[in-house]
């Protein structure tokens, strides 16, 4: 039997349930409906303070904290992947399990302690949405600092939280949306991978990697289209793969040509439902890396697998990038063959190293020993005093 401690009507007040320790504040919602959630204490004045809340919360037309103790991480996690389907977001990747997920979520499923579903294994939902605060996203942005990994991988995490956040607060899930704050961007990648360096790598590197490896050097294009092509995309006569619009992340068809180099490569590949084989990927490229002297494995305390420091995959991209604008091709083609859309995002994988500045140098004198060099090719004017009478004399074109 609950036991009242009464206040003026309407106010809400404090109970005590039979076999329990700790007060109950109980107050009645807009629509008079009865709530009551546990204060987690035995002394009455905190309770009291708790209610205080709660009854604040209401006259600001807050969601009952009761109601956000049953949402849980799970079901905001859920809703932000169908919300991915909804929008097309090509970021949204399925599994060997043919599970979903995007890359940074496995992150904030560990730290608010979600686990999916598997075979004889319940869903376990996570910590409750009233715990997936601004300070919790600063506590998972600080462990993962710790944990060795760099601001760009956390802020996809934090991102994706902030996402989640805004899904739940437009579904009407959560009434208030907690800030995220992203860390400061650190500067763009400078990995890059010489060819002698490339052939070393591509050495290390399984028998069934080494035609997608290839392609991602030479062409740039992104893992996760270069995982879809079908061989009906795929001109070997021509030396050219098409691209459909649903498999690039611009939403735009593109063809890519072929180095001579992968095209001997493909011609010895079986004619399977896939063009390039991923199998294992991650792995073996840390290995190869390691064995080529481009990264490091260091065990990690209490996680099953190393950390890996050093080249990633992605770099091949930006290896790709910058051999085709040392070679001279024009801008334009070089961003229709990496599929690059703005200006902005292609200047961050167009690295310039020192090589690149000293050869501009020597491209300048070259030039200063053969010809006049003028500021923007515009006629100089001087005046020369020669016997007491002006002389114009013209430099330049």
């Amino acid at each position: 039997m609950a036991n009242t401690a009464r206040r003026e009507r309407g106010t809400g007040g404090l109970i005590k349930i039979k076999g329990c320790r700790f007060w109950y504040a109980q107050i009645y919602d807009k629509n008079g409906k009865q709530r009551r959630i546990s204060t987690r204490t035995e002394v009455k004045q905190k309770a009291l303070a708790d209610l205080r809340n709660l009854l604040t919360d209401k006259d600001r037309g807050l969601q009952f904290v009761g109601d956000l103790k049953r949402i849980r991480y799970g079901d905001l996690r859920a809703a932000l992947l169908q919300n991915y389907v909804e929008r097309g977001n090509k970021s949204l990747q399925v599994t060997a399990d043919g599970t979903e997920t995007i890359w940074g979520l496995k992150a904030l499923d560990e730290f608010f302690q979600y686990e999916a579903a598997s075979e004889g294994k319940q869903e376990k939902p996570g910590l409750p949405v009233s715990r997936m605060t601004t300070d919790a996203a600063r506590e998972f942005a600080k462990q993962r600092a710790e944990e060795g990994a760099a601001n760009g991988t956390v802020n996809g995490s934090l991102a994706l939280l902030r996402r989640m956040l805004s899904v739940a607060h437009e579904d009407g899930k959560i009434q208030v949306k907690p800030k995220i704050h992203l860390l400061k961007a650190g500067a763009p990648r400078k990995g890059f991978l010489p060819r002698a360096q490339f052939e070393n790598l591509l050495s290390h590197i399984p028998t069934n990697l080494k035609p997608l490896i290839t392609f991602l050097y030479y062409c740039g294009v992104r893992l996760g289209e270069a995982t879809q092509i079908e061989w009906s995309q795929v001109n070997l006569g021509e030396a050219l793969i098409r691209l459909e619009g649903e498999q690039t992340k611009s939403g735009s068809p593109r063809t890519v040509p072929l180095p001579d180099v992968l095209a001997k490569m493909l011609k010895r590949l079986p004619r399977e439902e896939t063009v390039f084989d991923a199998t294992n990927l991650r792995k073996e490229w840390h290995k190869a890396c390691v064995a080529a002297g481009l990264g490091t494995l260091t065990k990690v305390e209490g996680k099953p697998d190393p950390r890996y420091d050093g080249l990633i995959i992605h770099d091949l991209r930006r290896s790709a990038i910058k051999n085709l604008m040392k070679v001279g091709v024009n801008e334009k083609v070089a961003m229709s063959i990496s599929g690059h859309k703005t200006r902005d995002v292609f200047d961050r994988y167009h690295i310039v190293d020192t090589e690149d500045v000293v050869e501009a140098m020597q491209r300048v004198q070259r030039t200063a020993s053969t010809t006049n060099l003028v500021p923007n090719g515009e006629k100089i004017v001087k005046t020369v005093r020669k016997l007491g009478h002006q002389k114009l004399l013209i430099v330049g074109k």
